[in-house]
């Protein structure tokens, strides 16, 4: 429960900061394209407001000095009062627009990191940890946003406000001008530098709280194992030292971030000084007037407040570099499983993929097959399955079983050979048609949060209240569900908890007989259920089996002695085939796997 069991190549790369990347999700905000014109308009708005001030102020004391009698206080008083409502309007509508972009783009940046995981293959989630998908649709989206809305209004009013002070000054005196400017090139050299320090802790704290996650998730999940082997207090200290790590490394982060600002402030003095200086000998010269040297001051004070404020968005950019990798890699992964380009084509110009929807013959055509990282599981399996034929696959846990049917769901695809549904080949079909004929019950069936009848009805979402209770007479579930208080509307809880596995496993085929499907898969559907429950499966399975082709993978020999043929499978291979009479009398291995369990049953 470490948490150090996988650990993301991404976490490890020392990449410059992507301007690419930010470009791509810069399109978050820009899809609202008229809250983004109103946004850049308010932020042009707020800096015109802050410009204003020091060049009225600095009118105000030259007329002072010049001849303060015939002072004009009404026009002054009524300016300052345009300015500060404008200036309070301004910050009023820029927190309206941020926070309505900023809930938008996080809503949008989370819906299509979903939308992309129900897209993705098996594989995708074969290699990634809960903790690191939890992570990305949490606490990154959660940051992009607030960097995509906050810190490109700051930008913009920021590079709006410092390009007009710098004209503004260079117009009325280019040298205290340039020796305000004189800091800048400082400023570029420091912030580089911290750049890269920054984003490299940054990472690291990414990385650790993805696997903080994922031991949450793994504690959370396995409460009972942990209690049955007492591993409370080795779990609390194995997380310790990941939240140790993770302390450490935020601490590193923040201290750098603490360095930076300061230094960001204490150039900003060093600029006013340096006016101060060159304004003050040009004042003594008589070069310049005290309400320009004022003025002057104000604007230098006034152009490092945006500066500071783009610099900690600059240093925020760095550590949300981390987050923007992770979900973009998410939203713009490839799933292995797909469409291929001439079904894309012909489903966006026809309708369909040309083919008929029915699932007639079979054929595993020296199907080969091995993960991204493992050994051979399938070697040259061949294989005709006629319609409505029911197979059984039976054999030694890891002999390729459940490989065999998920390259039949099209879960993966094969790495050598075909297979083939009435002799075309399965990858010239439409992914979605095909998997839409596919009914599978696992040997741990899922059940969502919701009631029994939501979760029959996932089956089919259109069916109505008769449907789903003659569904659940057919399968065998409506016993068990007519006794419970609320009936169908009865909770499950979280992952079915409220029931126990036999009833899940009949609500489970319930939602599978709903669905009607042409292939029927069932991954050792009866191998942890107790007896009674099986003999209401075993009922079940006649009507649910009968004209439909089927496969069975079977724990319990008991279960698939009608299949029409039962196939046994020893790495990845057929060891011997035919019906369940047929195999006794060879007296191979199946012969010697049921009379082991039939003693078994016996004792």
């Amino acid at each position: 429960m470490s948490g150090d069991g996988w650990i993301d190549e991404d976490d490890l790369k020392e990449t410059k900061l992507d301007l690419r990347l930010w470009k791509t999700l810069i399109r978050y905000t820009l899809h609202y394209r008229r809250t983004s014109i109103v946004f850049v308009f308010v932020a042009f708005t707020l800096a015109a407001s802050d410009l204003g001030f020091p060049l009225l102020t600095g009118l105000l004391i030259q007329d002072i000095e010049a001849d303060p009698k015939n002072l004009n206080f009404p026009f002054y008083i009524g300016m300052f009062a345009f300015l500060s409502v404008s200036l309070s309007a301004s910050i009023c509508a820029f927190v309206v627009c941020a926070g309505k972009i900023r809930t938008s783009v996080s809503h949008d940046i989370r819906r299509d990191a979903f939308q992309q995981l129900q897209r993705l293959s098996f594989s995708y989630f074969d290699t990634r940890p809960t903790g690191w998908l939890m992570a990305r649709l949490t606490s990154d989206c959660q940051r992009l946003s607030v960097i995509l809305a906050w810190g490109v209004m700051d930008f913009i009013w920021g590079t709006t406000l410092m390009t007009s002070i710098s004209v503004v000054m260079v117009i009325i005196n280019w040298k205290i001008a340039l020796a305000i400017f004189s800091v800048i090139p400082i400023l570029f050299l420091v912030s580089l530098h911290f750049k890269k320090k920054i984003l490299r802790t940054s990472r690291l704290v990414r990385k650790t709280n993805s696997r903080i996650t994922g031991v949450y998730n793994e504690g959370i999940m396995g409460v009972q194992t942990s209690k049955i082997f007492v591993r409370e207090e080795e779990n609390l200290r194995d997380f310790d030292l990941l939240t140790e790590e993770m302390f450490q490394y935020s601490v590193r982060n923040a201290m750098l971030s603490a360095v930076y600002l300061p230094l960001v402030l204490t150039l900003g003095s060093v600029a006013i000084a340096a006016a101060l200086v060159v304004g003050g000998h040009q004042a003594i010269l008589g070069n310049i007037a005290i309400g320009e040297m004022i003025m002057f001051m104000y604007f230098a004070q006034l152009f490092f407040t945006p500066a500071q404020e783009i610099s900690a968005w600059f240093a925020e950019l760095q550590m949300a570099q981390a987050s923007a990798e992770r979900v973009l890699s998410l939203i713009e992964s490839v799933p292995d499983v797909k469409n291929t380009e001439a079904v894309a084509r012909r489903i966006e110009q026809l309708g369909s993929d040309g083919h008929p929807t029915s699932i007639g013959k079979i054929e595993f055509r020296d199907v080969s097959f091995a993960y991204q990282t493992g050994p051979q599981i399938i070697r040259n399996f061949s294989l005709t399955v006629e319609p409505g034929e029911t197979i059984a696959l039976v054999g030694a846990t890891g002999g390729g079983k459940s490989t065999m049917v998920n390259l039949l769901c099209r879960f993966y695809e094969p790495t050598g050979g075909q297979i083939l549904i009435d002799d075309v080949d399965y990858t010239d079909r439409s992914l979605e048609g095909f998997q839409s004929q596919l009914g599978i019950v696992l040997q741990q069936p899922h059940l969502f949060s919701g009631t029994i009848a939501e979760n029959i009805r996932y089956g089919k979402l259109s069916a109505s209240d008769a449907e789903v209770e003659e569904a659940a007479r057919f399968a065998g579930a409506h016993e068990f569900i007519s006794v419970l208080e609320d009936g169908y509307q009865t909770p499950v809880g979280e992952g079915g908890n409220q029931l126990s596995l036999g009833q899940k496993q009949l609500v489970s085929f319930a939602r599978t007989v709903l669905k009607r499907p042409q292939l029927l898969v069932m991954d050792e559907a009866t191998s942890s259920i107790d007896t009674e429950t099986e003999q209401l499966i075993q009922n079940s399975l006649k009507r649910i089996l009968k004209e439909r082709t089927s496969f069975v993978i079977a724990h319990r020999l008991s279960t698939i002695q009608a299949a029409d043929r039962i196939l046994v499978i020893n790495n990845g291979e057929i060891v011997e085939q035919g019906s369940h009479q047929e195999l006794l009398k060879t007296r191979g291995h199946y012969f010697e796997l049921y009379k082991a369990q039939a003693i078994r049953d016996l004792n």
